[in-house]
């Protein structure tokens, strides 16, 4: 989709070195998508400590050892 943004110019070059994206667009494409991604992130890990999934077959250990 198209769409015309105002964005201050600091904060677009910004975007732009952290992304490490040359374009405009690919910046703003991939800083909004990294941010949906962390507040999902953070959503999951809500619902996760509040017991939103009921009992969770492994413990933290258990986790933990899986990752490595």
């Amino acid at each position: 989709m198209k769409i015309t943004i105002d964005i201050e110019e600091t904060l677009l070059q910004e975007a732009m070195k952290l992304t490490g994206e040359r374009k405009k667009g690919p910046a703003v494409v991939k800083a909004a998508s990294e941010f949906v991604k962390r507040e999902l992130a953070k959503k999951f890990g809500h619902m996760l400590r509040e017991g939103e999934f009921g009992e969770y077959p492994l413990t933290n250990a258990e986790i933990e050892a899986l990752d490595r």
